[in-house]
Parts: C-alpha cells; sequence; structure tokens
C-alpha cells in the first residue's frame, strides 16, 4: 500500500454552540460546550486513514493536559503518531462558534504547532523517501511549510498542498507543488483574482499552473469543485446535497479523502466523486475527526447516489 505523511498541525477544538452568532458586542447564550480533537493537518490525516490509507502524522503538541487524547484520537483512527513531538508550551487550540445552521466560526489559538522547526523536522528528512506522497497544510510556521516542500521536492515526493491561512505564495514555491488544494479565498489572496463561478475558477487555475504548479483543486463550498490539470484535463463536480448539521471539518475531509483517493489510483473525476462525498457525510455529523467516513461509508454513500 502507497504511504502518505501529513506534516501539520494538531489542535483541541472548544465548540461553542449557539443559535445566532453574536454581533460586534453581543452576547449571547450557549448551549453547550464540547472539547473536540482537532487542527487542519490531524483532520486531514485521519480522513486519509479512514478513507482506507496508510498514514502517518509528524507535528506538535503541548505538555498540558489535551496532548495524551490529541494522540490517542489520532491513533483511534489508524494514524501512525509515532513522530509527534511534545513542546513545553500549551497544545494548539480552536475556538469554534456553530450556530443553529451548522455554520462555524473559528479563533485560532497555534501553541506547540507554532513551535514546530526545522531542526525538529530534520532527523525525519531521511524518511521522506520512504513516502509517496507529503500532505501540507499552513497552520505551522511559514518558514517550516516552505522548507519542507523544498526537501520534500528534493527526494521526488508528490506533494499535496492546502495552503490554509493563505499568504501570497512566492512562485518559485509554486513550482514545486504536484497539487494545490485552495477555496475561492484562499484562490484569490493567491493569484488576486475573485471566485465568482466555473469560469473565473478555470482562469484562476490556468494561473496557478502557469506558475508552475502540476495540478490545481479549487473548492467551491456548496457549488462543488473544479480541477485543472498541465495536461490541460478539467473536472467540475457538483457538491452532493444533504441536511448539515456540523461543517468544522467538511473542507478538512474533503482533502485527506481526495489525496488517498490519488494514492488508489483513482482519475481525477473519481477522486473528486470520492472526496465529495467524504464531505458530504461528515457535515451531516457533528465534531472534527470523528466526522470523517470510513472508505466503507464513502463507497456505499456513491453507490446510493447513482441509483
Amino acid at each position: 500500500m502507497k504511504k502518505m505523511l501529513v506534516v501539520g498541525s494538531i489542535n483541541m477544538d472548544i465548540v461553542n454552540k449557539v443559535e445566532k452568532h453574536p454581533l460586534p458586542g453581543e452576547t449571547v447564550a450557549g448551549s453547550g460546550v464540547s472539547y473536540i480533537p482537532g487542527g487542519k493537518g490531524a483532520n486531514q490525516a485521519v480522513a486519509a486513514a479512514k478513507a482506507g490509507g496508510a498514514v502517518t502524522m509528524i507535528g506538535a503538541v503541548g505538555s498540558d493536559v489535551f496532548a495524551k487524547e490529541l494522540k490517542e484520537s489520532l491513533k483511534k483512527y489508524g494514524v501512525n503518531t509515532d513522530y509527534v513531538i511534545t513542546k513545553n508550551i500549551s497544545s494548539g487550540l480552536a475556538f469554534i462558534t456553530l450556530d443553529s445552521q451548522g455554520e462555524n466560526t473559528i479563533i485560532l489559538s497555534g501553541g506547540a504547532n507554532t513551535e514546530l522547526t526545522k531542526e525538529d523536522l530534520a532527523p525525519y528528512l531521511n524518511r521522506l523517501e520512504n513516502y509517496e506522497s507529503l500532505l501540507l497544510q499552513n497552520e505551522l510556521h511559514t518558514n517550516t511549510n516552505e522548507w519542507l516542500i523544498k526537501e520534500a521536492e528534493k527526494r521526488g515526493v508528490s506533494i499535496f498542498w492546502n495552503p490554509a491561512p493563505a499568504y501570497k505564495v512566492p512562485k518559485e514555491l509554486l513550482a514545486k507543488i504536484d497539487t494545490l488544494i485552495v477555496n475561492e479565498t484562499e484562490t484569490e489572496i493567491i493569484t488576486g483574482l475573485r471566485i465568482q463561478d466555473k469560469e473565473t475558477a478555470e482562469k484562476a487555475a490556468k494561473l496557478l499552473i502557469e506558475d508552475g504548479v502540476r495540478n490545481v483543486l479549487i473548492t467551491l463550498g456548496t457549488n462543488g469543485s473544479y480541477f485543472y490539470g498541465t495536461n490541460g484535463e478539467t473536472v467540475y463536480t457538483d457538491a452532493y446535497h444533504v441536511d448539515a448539521i456540523d461543517t468544522t471539518a467538511a473542507g478538512d475531509t474533503f482533502i485527506g479523502a481526495y489525496a488517498q483517493a490519488t494514492m488508489m489510483n483513482m482519475s481525477a473525476k473519481e477522486a473528486l466523486q470520492f472526496a465529495s462525498a467524504a464531505a458530504a457525510i461528515s457535515v451531516t455529523r457533528f465534531g472534527a475527526q470523528q466526522s470523517s467516513p470510513t472508505k466503507e461509508e464513502i463507497e456505499a454513500f456513491l453507490i446510493k447516489e447513482k441509483k
């Protein structure tokens, strides 16, 4: 089985449920607080593992009460945590407010994630060649991420990058990416082009291809997703319509499932349908990692949709 390495954030999500999000200066009553393991890196690692992958996670947790639970959650879902390190600081925290429509707002406190350095990762470089792909996000320090991208390219490892939170990425870095996965906001920050429809998504994807990215995948929320490959292949996939109760980790579920689908040698169209199904299932469940579906659940959903 092909192996995937995920290097990224590991957070504890502190989720407050409310009827509606407060306006500036407004106080609203909450209906419950939950502590749920999350973080873009960890969420995507779990999504890929539950979708059938052999996944290893490199990241950092703090020396606090959350660290043990964060690592155990990854292990429970089949992610190898042998290379998760501990920092003498708090673990990453995400303060999430979830309204009655399933929409969320998030405040992120990076904690141990922002302390993960090149020096921490250097001992693992000789192991990079044991993996077919590397999956990254942007919740680590920018310098750490960019250094890792360059090192992975030198070793011929296929790089999936979800640059969220986004910034204006240098063109020389984009040229090292095999698959760039971005939403509308991230696409606009990187390309300067506002995404309003499929046509503008295609224009932005072409700009990124011109900058050297091999494959571009733009997620469009409830409007589906758009793929553009170096070979000129384009695929637009509609989102599956379900009754959402929590959208917290839908994007991470999509990305992890998509990366794993490509590892299973699916075509772009098949991989997008697989990832879209995974995301659709996830929003019908509460939580982050626990909401990601298994490979069997995704396949059953797709069979049902085809009937």
